[in-house]
């Protein structure tokens, strides 16, 4: 913790300068849409029909998730953002609609799908009067069929009539079947473009940065990553696999590890080790906050570090959330002014 503090302190003025930049970005994000769900209720008894719980229903709440989350995450940094992606011809699907045009985003760029549902996930969760809520099930909606040819070069022709329009393309691919070929090779046509992918990262060569987590990095080299030595290897394993110029490696609470073709290898120190509560969605923010900061005309070493910084902020909350450029400036002040006083011998 006292490196990463360290090393905020030694470049605070830099990273204000650098954040205060976000609001001048246009990005255009391809994404699997999807709608995160939330049921809540409290269990009033078993029910007589079945050995399942009855619950008095008491509140919904639906927020973006997946690719959706990563395009909220850019308009909530206040960026420009052009959302590209597909959503089914269904009440979630009009809902994720609303919540994108309640937030400014550009939606041209969507495109209805008949044949297939919007991608849903359905939290339902109980509580007793004398108990936290908790979990009970989670209901999926979705589709395992790719979508029409049709849709595929509609979207593709979208992004290419885009990409002179904007100063970043990023992928949020969640392996729900928006970004066939035909889509990545017209988001590619971007000189920077992010890939934030689940699966299948050697589908985008040459893009400028992966940012896979740890099981994804693992997943992609096809071994494990368990020490430092294995850690550089697969760091140059996948500057192989994907001819990109930088591989950035997000590790929880062991920081994050960043490669390029040089052979360089730079490691983060997570700013936040002792109050994680959900990282659900951080990878998004990672992302959001790293792009910015390229397109701010940050160094990628900057630009990693304020990735880092958002998903610090996002780690302390439950559930699929997001941050604030106002927000990332008043955590780095909060955590030097900590690190600060904790400094100060008790007298």
């Amino acid at each position: 913790m006292t490196d990463g503090i360290e090393l905020l302190r030694a470049n605070r003025d830099r990273l204000v300068e650098l954040i205060d930049r976000f609001a001048q970005a246009t990005v255009l994000v391809v994404g699997d849409l999807t709608l995160d769900e939330f049921l809540n209720g409290e269990v009033e008894r078993v029910s007589r029909e079945a050995p399942v719980l009855i619950l008095r229903h008491e509140e919904t709440q639906q927020i973006p998730g997946g690719g959706a989350n990563a395009v909220y995450n850019f308009a909530q940094l206040g960026a420009k953002v052009k959302a590209v992606g597909l959503l089914g011809k269904d009440i979630q699907g009009e809902a994720l609609a609303r919540l994108f045009s309640a937030a400014e985003i550009d939606t041209d760029g969507i495109f209805w799908d008949v044949d297939r549902p919007t991608v849903t996930k359905t939290r339902i969760s109980g509580h007793s009067r004398q108990s936290v809520m908790q979990q009970i099930v989670r209901v999926d909606r979705k589709s395992n069929e790719l979508p029409a040819l049709e849709l595929q070069q509609q979207l593709a022709a979208y992004i290419r009539d885009q990409i002179d329009q904007v100063d970043a393309v990023v992928c949020s691919d969640y392996g729900d079947g928006t970004l066939t070929q035909p889509v990545i090779e017209a988001a590619l046509e971007h000189p920077r473009t992010i890939v934030d992918s689940q699966k299948q990262i050697p589908r985008y060569q040459d893009a400028m940065i992966f940012t896979p987590n740890l099981p994804e990095a693992e997943l992609a080299v096809g071994y494990a990553i368990e020490n430092a030595e294995s850690l550089s290897r697969a760091g140059r394993d996948l500057l192989r696999l994907t001819h990109a110029q930088y591989i950035l490696i997000t590790r929880g609470e062991q920081g994050m590890a960043l490669f390029d073709r040089l052979g360089n290898e730079q490691h983060v120190p997570a700013f936040n080790r002792t109050k994680v509560f959900d990282v659900t969605g951080a990878g998004d923010t990672v992302v959001a906050a790293l792009t910015l900061g390229l397109i701010a005309d940050a160094t990628v070493w900057e630009a990693v570090v304020l990735g880092n910084l958002a998903a610090s902020i996002v780690v302390r909350r439950f559930g699929t959330t997001t941050t604030t450029a106002a927000e990332m400036k008043a955590e780095l002040e909060k955590m030097i002014e900590r690190s600060e006083l904790s400094a100060v011998p008790n007298r």
